[in-house]
């Protein structure tokens, strides 16, 4: 239980600090997903939810290989 809310409470502080840090951010990229196009997004905001989202997933990961 401690190292699900010290992952959550961790990435959520990077995810406020990727916040803060993406407000002066000019260069906009669109995403394409399969057919689909995102609206344009700052090209740091990508990068840091994608390095957000594979540690929530390899937290999460971590944790059910030690339970078997």
């Amino acid at each position: 239980m401690k190292k699900i809310i010290f992952t959550l409470f961790f990435n959520l502080s990077l995810f406020l600090i990727l916040i803060i840090g993406i407000q002066n951010s000019t260069k906009k990229e669109n995403i394409y997903l399969l057919s689909n196009e995102s609206v344009h997004l700052p090209i740091s905001f990508i990068i840091g939810i994608s390095f957000i989202s594979g540690s929530i997933a390899s937290s999460f990961l971590n944790l059910s290989l030690k339970k078997d």
